[in-house]
């Protein structure tokens, strides 16, 4: 893990003491009514560095989900839940898949 996140991962502008992981803290970047719709290169260049923990021991960059996602603009909140779920499946961010290319993953 680096010591150079802008926040403290774990920290409450991170993910709450460990409370929120990563769709949560992606999610709490944007405003549902604000910021739609939106370009992904802008958002990452603001959040790119802003640490999302995945998992009890994995913390990574957003920008490093976000090399993942498809498309280019959001229309909607929906709309980016839906492409950062799939980046974060296409990436191995996740060891839960309930359905997809790699069902032999660890289920829930």
């Amino acid at each position: 893990m680096s010591n150079d996140w802008p926040v403290d991962p774990d920290g409450e502008e991170g993910s709450e003491g460990m409370r929120k992981f990563d769709m949560r803290i992606i999610a709490d970047k944007v405003d549902e009514e604000e910021d739609f719709p939106m370009v992904r290169d802008e958002f990452v260049e603001e959040y790119g560095d802003y640490p999302v923990r995945i998992n009890h021991e994995t913390v990574v960059a957003l920008s490093d989900i976000f090399e993942y996602v498809e498309p280019a603009e959001f229309e909607t909140m929906v709309d980016m839940h839906k492409a950062v779920g799939a980046a974060m499946r296409e990436g191995g961010f996740w060891k839960y898949h309930p359905h997809g290319k790699d069902p032999e993953k660890v289920h829930a």
